[in-house]
């Protein structure tokens, strides 16, 4: 556990990151709440359903906005700020248990202004805070965060219980810290707030890099190489860690987007590396695309995918479903289909289609943003099974054992309570020699089968539909449908694709022409971000490419004009995250990077490529490729996290291969910042001789901000984080040793024993080995030097400093 940001008389009951968010995997089950709805408040007039969900709570919420701002200045008050979304389970267990107490509320309303927010409406504000919270040393979601009257942060942490339990603090006991330290300790807060602040700017400032690099395809083959390191052998999927099995695991379509794509270019080379490459890339995809869809992930009787699944194995999902996943997914099952010819994934997105016409489809042609986890505060209970409720539905006999084989009901319960998540253990063609059959007489079989038990399951209380429309994610859906329709024919994939771009084109627009966020019950409303823009003419190009029509290249054109206008950095390229009128935060952040949600960045050059190849103006060309180098540094260092980027990269040194030729190189050093709190660089120690197999000797120094230190490696107690050094991936070297200085002895408010600190500075000598199969020296090393930094009163978040080491001066 990392040490605390605050040494105080009451850093103790604020600084309790480190048990506070360990409960996220202990609290209790939700109950019922027994309370009668108390009065409406704020939030009775949101159309949110998250907000609405908190309409009726004792706490005198407050939607994010001025109003909220200007009461806590006048009043002197700090800030509660509570971010979620309505598919998220501990949210609800947050809301039930804390702010429906009136107890705890009275303590909110008397200490604290309290602002609830819509993470999914305002994603620009979710992350802002998410990277003060992730300071703390981690993130999610109820996100629970103390703000200064102006909005600076201070503290946060996530769920929080409603009393003291297990040595966790619960809520009011941390609104009682807060509100004290508030009164007692205001200068510190207000000193740790600015620190914070300028974390999180910096953070969210540092995909920035003003350095460039070149624009080739070698990315590609360096990205590939980070999915590889993080690919699941036995179940796909990526980022697993095989000696922590419960670690979630994400369905991350953009990675599996950018696998196919490089599938498709080698399988084009021809060659015998670009042939292995793509083989390679290709069981990837396949791997995972398989194990998800026979584990509990999918909805094995409704089709669609849930959001995650809680351990590598991909049999318990987390059950809320997102439009979003369940876009991509199809678009992803199309393109393997596309790519193989394998009718399984044709069918995969046909299962997925149906499932969001049925569930996810408004009368008017948009579609809805999520399905909830829970139904009665039961977390799956909607989409489980007893084996009696199966064979009470399918009846005694040979439909039901065969169902039950097929199924895993033959297996021990998956899911609490005796129930099950229903998945297919094993492959069809095993399934069906086990059952002396075929697999098409299996499926002929099982189809009817599910189709009872999910009329059946439809009878049950349905969890939460948020029934919102998001611009964004409509227009990935709009997408998926549109290559539907050109790969598979199939005329009411484009009607739908039709209907949902036309209204969003009507519906969420300004009278200036400008896109809105979000739209309910009638009303549309809040600016739109990058990614709606970027998002929806994705879907309107794809609609073009697959239906011809002249109408969605012109609606494509103008509100990419319009993007680029109102998004763009004129001065270093690439495209912020709100429009230049948007509302004044701490920070503007510029993303390239891809999650759950490809960055708005590598959509919106994907798209710039496109419409120049539709359009044949060069200028869209211009505009993407200086976006591109942009980001071309951070690329080149980490392209495994920008996996779309590479994509996008790929397309446009397809429209213009020159491009490679004449990009902008990249300096041996960045510029120095005088300010940063810690800086380094690195040199090759005198006399050492530089080959392949040889050891040599670095010399890094470090220099440390005066008022400032560094905890020395070893740091004195096992709460403190030490410095270290080590390579940064996928250099040709190996580090056998480090030495590093003991550090100065002090003793901080925060103990009594002396700890060694590194101040001023300090100077760690690392011993290096190039690879003895190494064809050549290279120009240079970098090393990663990482830390935290801290003074009296403050420590910043670990963060990592990428030092480049020259090699030339050992030869």
């Amino acid at each position: 556990m990392q040490r605390s940001a605050m040494h105080s008389p009451h850093a103790s009951l604020l600084l309790l990151i480190g048990t506070v968010l360990a409960a996220l995997a202990s609290g209790p089950e939700a109950k019922a709440d027994p309370e009668p709805k108390a009065p409406a408040n704020r939030l009775a007039k949101e159309t949110s359903p998250y907000l609405l969900l908190h309409a009726h709570n004792p706490v005198d919420w407050y939607p994010w906005g001025p109003e909220a701002f200007a009461k806590a200045k006048a009043e002197k008050k700090p800030i509660f700020l509570s971010i979620g979304y309505s598919s998220c389970y501990w949210c609800h267990v947050m809301e039930r248990e804390c702010f429906k107490d009136p107890q705890i509320a009275k303590l909110m309303n008397q200490k604290f202004v309290c602002i609830k927010v819509d993470r999914e409406e305002r994603p620009d504000i979710d992350q802002i805070y998410m990277a003060a919270l992730q300071a703390f040393g981690n993130g999610g979601w109820p996100m629970s965060m103390f703000l200064t009257p102006d909005g600076r942060p201070f503290f946060g942490g996530t769920y929080f219980p409603p009393k003291d339990r297990n040595g966790i603090r619960g809520f009011p006991t941390v609104l009682a810290g807060v509100a004290d330290a508030w009164r007692d300790e205001k200068a510190q807060i207000e000193e740790s707030a600015d620190r914070l602040t300028d974390l999180v700017r910096r953070s969210l400032a540092k995909s920035n890099d003003k350095r460039h690099a070149p624009l080739t395809r070698a990315v590609a083959a360096q990205g590939r190489e980070e999915l590889t390191e993080q690919f699941d052998p036995e179940y796909g999927g990526f980022g697993f860690n095989p000696e922590n099995a419960r670690r979630p695991k994400f369905p991350e379509p953009v990675n599996l987007v950018f696998l196919l794509d490089e599938h498709r270019r080698g399988a084009a080379a021809g060659k015998k590396e670009g042939q292995e490459a793509s083989s390679n890339a290709l069981a990837m995809v396949l791997k995972t695309l398989d194990q998800m869809a026979r584990g509990g992930i999918r909805d094995q009787l409704a089709g669609g995918y849930h959001r995650y699944a809680t351990s590598r194995y991909w049999i318990v999902p987390h059950f809320e479903k997102m439009l979003y996943d369940n876009a991509q997914l199809a678009s992803t099952h199309l393109l393997a289909f596309e790519l193989t010819a394998d009718p399984r994934w044709r069918l995969e997105a046909e299962s997925t289609f149906a499932f969001i016409a049925r569930s996810m489809t408004s009368p008017e042609g948009g579609f809805y943003s999520a399905i909830d986890a829970e139904t009665d505060g039961d977390e799956g209970q909607y989409y489980v099974w007893t084996r009696d409720e199966v064979e009470k539905t399918l009846g005694a006999g040979p439909d039901y054992e065969a169902f039950a084989q097929v199924y895993g009901l033959k297996r021990e319960p998956n899911f609490e309570k005796e129930r099950y998540v229903l998945l297919e253990p094993r492959s069809r063609a095993d399934q069906a020699a086990t059952l002396k059959t075929t697999p098409a007489a299996l499926e002929a079989t099982m189809a009817p089968l599910r189709a009872k038990l999910l009329a059946v399951r439809e009878r049950r209380p349905a969890p939460l539909l948020d029934d919102k429309v998001l611009t964004s994610w409509n227009g990935l859906m709009i997408a998926a449908y549109a290559d539907g329709f050109r790969i598979l024919h199939d005329a009411k994939y484009r009607q739908a694709a039709d209907k949902a771009a036309d209204f969003i084109l009507a519906k969420l627009r300004s009278p200036d022409g400008r896109l809105l966020r979000s739209y309910r019950l009638g009303q549309a409303k809040l600016a739109g971000y990058l990614e709606d823009y970027a998002f929806l003419v994705h879907g309107l190009l794809r609609l073009h490419a697959a239906t011809g029509d002249p109408k969605r290249l012109t609606q494509a054109r103008e509100l990419t004009d319009r993007m680029i206008a109102d998004f763009s950095d004129p001065e270093e390229g690439g495209f912020f995250y709100t429009a230049d009128g948007h509302e004044s935060l701490l920070a503007r952040p510029k993303d390239p990077y891809d999650g759950a949600l490809p960055s708005g960045n590598s959509v919106a050059i994907r798209n710039l490529v496109a419409l120049a190849s539709a359009t044949g103006e060069a200028r869209y060309l211009d505009q993407a490729q200086k976006a591109l180098d942009a980001f071309s540094s951070t690329l080149a260092q980490n392209p495994g996290s920008l996996p779309l980027l590479v994509v996008a990269l790929g397309e446009y040194l397809d429209a213009r291969p020159t491009a490679a030729a004449v990009a902008v190189p990249t300096p041996e050093e960045a510029p120095a910042d005088s300010d940063a709190m810690v800086t380094a660089k690195g040199a090759v120690a005198a006399g050492s001789t530089i080959a392949p197999g040889e050891e040599f000797a670095v010399d890094l120094t470090v220099k440390v901000k005066k008022g400032w230190h560094l905890n020395a490696n070893p740091a004195g107690s096992e709460n403190l984080i030490p410095t270290t050094v080590a390579l940064a991936r996928n250099q040709p070297a190996k580090v056998s040793k480090v030495e590093y200085p003991a550090g100065d002895a002090r003793v901080l408010e925060v103990g009594n024993a002396p700890v060694p600190l590194y101040e001023g500075t300090v100077t760690l000598k690392a011993r290096v080995r190039l690879d003895a199969e190494a064809k050549q020296t290279p120009d240079a090393l970098t090393f990663e030097v990482r830390y935290q930094a801290c003074n009296d009163n403050a420590c910043l978040a670990p963060t990592s400093l990428s030092v480049r080491v020259p090699l030339g001066g050992g030869r």
